[in-house]
């Protein structure tokens, strides 16, 4: 399965809620990779704590591979090469957890007919080799979106199942923005249709996660004053209200992560030793990402019997 992750700003939380997505989809069992599209910033390897790649690989990454430099792009174990303390022991009955990322020197470029040949060969030997394929785009309407786009429309990648999370963070700005990057002109939606791909099939694959939402009633917001709890509760419901004017109400959202301090602080994994060992991290925070990671799957979520 392919599942696309996208956003229409920066700083939405999307790639590191996406990798966390993959670490808890290999912890049931499934063998997951990870795919840095994000041309311009590909420093998905921080979050999976890689040195080495921490800002892409020097050489053999997905620029030089969508270019025709190199048959292959560079594969990071991500259980043998972490520094990350947890990870570092591979949990028993984990399935594989790779990442391939992009170049250090790369950016967004253009795309023709080979570079779009060599994306569809990538994805459909991916296919046939994990899992879940969690497939990070660059923030907006960006090269790597329309790419893949244009792959998933081709005929040989139609029979793999692909899904799209549209993340935003609860503010209006934000709101306003994912609602457009899903079904405004040059959108996901209208840009799919216009390679081929059926409107409502499409649509029926576009679900949204709203990143770092402040829980009014949660403990971390206990010692507000009554005038800041009214407001933000007052602002809950207005962003409720805009989120379903523009159609990416609480029916098409596939999950919701808190406010979560450590990650405003370091986007990373987070593991069951952070809430439990350590206590840095929120339960509330591990339970919404396992319960999104489970509804990756789930067909109810997505409107499928």
């Amino acid at each position: 399965m392919l599942v696309f992750a996208v956003s229409d700003k920066g700083g939405t939380g999307r790639s590191v809620t996406s990798a966390n997505l993959a670490y808890q989809r290999a912890l049931t069992g499934d063998d997951v990779v990870y795919v840095d599209f994000d041309f311009g910033s590909p420093t998905a390897a921080a979050v999976f704590d890689v040195p080495g790649a921490l800002r892409g690989v020097e050489q053999g990454g997905l620029h030089s591979y969508l270019e025709g430099a190199i048959g292959e792009p560079v594969r990071v174990d991500v259980w043998a090469r972490t520094e990350h303390p947890v990870l570092r022991s591979r949990p028993n009955g984990s399935g594989r957890l790779v990442l391939i990322p992009g170049d250090a020197s790369g950016g967004e470029f253009a795309t023709d007919q080979e570079t779009l040949r060599r994306c569809v060969d990538l994805l459909l030997r991916l296919n046939g080799e994990f899992d879940v394929i969690i497939v990070d785009l660059s923030a907006g309407r960006s090269y790597a979106m329309d790419m893949v786009l244009e792959a998933t429309a081709q005929p040989e990648t139609r029979g793999i199942d692909s899904r799209w999370l549209v993340f935003h963070r609860w503010t209006r700005q934000h709101v306003v923005a994912a609602a457009g990057l899903a079904f405004k002109e040059h959108g996901i939606l209208e840009g799919g249709a216009a390679r081929g791909h059926d409107k409502d099939t499409l649509r029926d694959a576009i679900r949204f996660v709203r990143a770092a939402v402040p829980d009014p009633e949660s403990p971390l917001w206990s010692q507000v004053s009554p005038a800041q709890s009214t407001w933000m509760q007052r602002c809950d419901e207005q962003l409720r209200r805009l989120a379903s004017d523009h159609r990416i109400g609480d029916s098409v959202v596939l999950g919701t992560v808190p406010l979560e301090p450590v990650l405003q602080w370091r986007e990373q994994l987070i593991t069951e030793e952070d809430v439990i060992s350590t206590q840095i991290a929120n339960k509330e925070t591990l339970e919404a990402l396992e319960e999104i990671a489970r509804s990756l799957t789930d067909d109810t979520q997505w409107g499928r019997p």
